[in-house]
């Protein structure tokens, strides 16, 4: 659950995004730039957080009435050289913010902190991450809430898609390309995993609520809604131009999440009443529209 420091939204000082230049991030970047925020988008080219001299470099750079937000991350995490790396990247953020404290830190982590489940998932659901991915963002977490005497908000979002995703994963990324190129959509298993879909546009509204109500504690970022991965793939298929084939395959190790994976939004309604999630054909609508102009 979130609470709110600033009853009334407003406008920070500044605010400063680490990992400016990554999916969510860019989109950030974007929706703050047609407001009256005082930004500062930082991209690893510009501040390195692995290295040596990075906590010096960023304890410059904030100033008392900032807002920080942290995304950058090396992701998803598929071995210990990548979790090492994405754990000295938080150490880095400790280490500048204690020097100099700032005025809220925001931190965009993943619903991977969570055990599978066969009911909907809370924020108050046990944080018992099955996968290296989510045991770095819960690590994150921790290092920033237990090391830090600043309001800390964190967001953690299920599954997102959008139009300029860079990983390719499977799902709404992955489909829409393959349609874009007529090439066959072939599916783990027969597709039948339910799984929340977030749209990127969406992530980066709560983040700007997040960050003008001064919000401190969790937030998940999902819908509420479960859709299968087949149902995604034919609801793509007919925005496309060209029609495709969607194929089942032979499933190699267990299903993921035992094939669910639901949340209730019940904290985002009570923390943004009149925050609205773009349901999932709607955006993959709005997706594809987007594309198509570019």
């Amino acid at each position: 659950m979130l609470k709110h420091h600033n009853d009334i939204p407003l406008v920070p000082k500044r605010t400063v995004v680490l990992g400016a230049a990554g999916f969510i991030g860019q989109t950030l970047v974007n929706r703050l730039s047609t407001t009256d925020v005082d930004l500062v988008s930082l991209t690893r080219q510009d501040l390195d957080l692995e290295t040596p001299a990075a906590a010096n470099q960023l304890t410059e750079l904030l100033h008392k009435d900032d807002t920080l937000v942290f995304i950058s991350a090396k992701a998803p995490v598929r071995d210990v050289s990548m979790l090492t790396a994405n754990l000295r990247m938080a150490e880095t953020v400790v280490e500048a913010v204690s020097r100099q404290v700032v005025a809220h830190v925001i931190y965009v982590s993943s619903d991977a902190v969570y055990h599978d489940s066969t009911e909907p998932l809370t924020e108050d659901s046990p944080t018992s991450p099955g996968s290296l991915h989510g045991v770095m963002h819960l690590a994150r977490e921790l290092a920033l809430t237990q090391s830090l005497a600043v309001p800390i908000g964190i967001l953690r979002p299920t599954l997102i898609y959008g139009v300029n995703d860079p990983h390719n994963g499977y799902g709404p990324n992955r489909f829409r390309r393959l349609v874009k190129q007529g090439q066959t959509i072939t599916l783990f298993g027969e597709g039948e995993e339910n799984r929340d879909h977030i749209l990127v546009d969406d992530v980066a509204e709560l983040l700007q609520r997040i960050m003008f109500h001064r919000s401190e504690g969790v937030l998940n970022a999902a819908t509420g809604h479960v859709t299968s991965f087949r149902t995604i793939a034919e609801t793509i298929v007919s925005l496309g131009d060209a029609s495709v084939g969607i194929n089942g395959s032979p499933r190699h190790g267990p299903m993921p999440h035992n094939g669910f994976r639901a949340f209730d939004p019940a904290a985002t309604v009570a923390a943004f009443p009149d925050f609205r999630y773009t349901p999932l054909k709607e955006g993959l609508a709005q997706v594809n529209r987007q594309v198509s102009k570019a």
